[in-house]
């Protein structure tokens, strides 16, 4: 957990200005069993929203709004530097999608933020595409403040707020093939996609060429290229997609 430094803000009987989690809530605590000071990045495309969470989460002693931005590019030019514990995300914006953001900023940032998806209406593509996004949580903007105070802090400390039911639902649907289409999957040409097989059967780049018919610098590019569609930054991770995409998680 990257803590940051804060001076001490009064507080009530449990040391937080803005009164107790809801019951349940995992809290991050350091190697000696103190609170953390929590990070958080906000990206929303309403500056009043934006705000407003500011607001809230401020009031809590152990949380910290670092960042802020209002594109998806905006904070995939800032969360890598600031390095936040959490990052909030809008799931519909302007220039793109916030799960997006969730899965590049988690390839690109080391140990990744956990991210909570934040949306006006229930979506199942969008729940879908959170969790293979590897997001911690899935909530409404209609959550109530302090449900989402509480959200803040459990993610921080590795917990996560995606329903299990949920989870198995869209994992179902994903092994029947009835689940919504995965944007990035859709974008692979055919060359991409049975490459993409291949590679999750463990073949090497010679082995995949040997297998289509193709040069190995040739099957080198189209694994670029899939790679990029994807999000990914190495194979492996492509590997884990695809076998996640035929069989659910392992």
């Amino acid at each position: 957990m990257r803590a940051l430094g804060r001076s001490a803000l009064p507080g009530g009987p449990n040391g937080r200005r803005g009164g107790p989690s809801p019951p349940g809530t995992v809290e991050p605590v350091d190697d000696e069993g103190q609170p953390v000071t929590i990070s958080v990045f906000l990206l929303d495309d309403h500056e009043i929203v934006r705000r407003g969470i500011a607001q809230l989460l401020e009031s809590e002693e152990d949380i910290a709004v670092v960042g802020e931005a209002g594109t998806a590019a905006q904070a995939l030019a800032r969360i890598p530097a600031l390095r936040p514990d959490v990052a909030i995300l809008d799931v519909r914006l302007p220039d793109g999608e916030g799960v997006s953001v969730c899965r590049d900023v988690r390839s690109a940032v080391s140990p990744p933020p956990a991210c909570l998806m934040l949306t006006s209406y229930s979506d199942d593509e969008a729940l879908f595409g959170a969790i293979m996004a590897g997001a911690s949580g899935y909530l409404l903007k209609q959550v109530a403040g302090v449900d989402l105070v509480g959200a803040v802090r459990t993610v921080a400390a590795g917990g996560s707020l995606l329903d299990p039911r949920a989870t198995a639902a869209v994992l179902e649907r994903l092994r029947t093939g009835d689940a919504p289409a995965d944007p990035r999957y859709e974008s692979l040409s055919p060359q991409e996609r049975r490459i993409l097989e291949l590679i999750a059967e463990g073949l090497t780049n010679r082995q995949i060429g040997a297998e289509m018919y193709l040069a190995e610098k040739t099957v080198k590019n189209y694994v670029s290229s899939l790679l990029h569609k994807l999000g990914f930054a190495r194979r492996t991770e492509a590997a884990v997609y695809a076998a996640e995409l035929r069989h659910g998680p392992r």
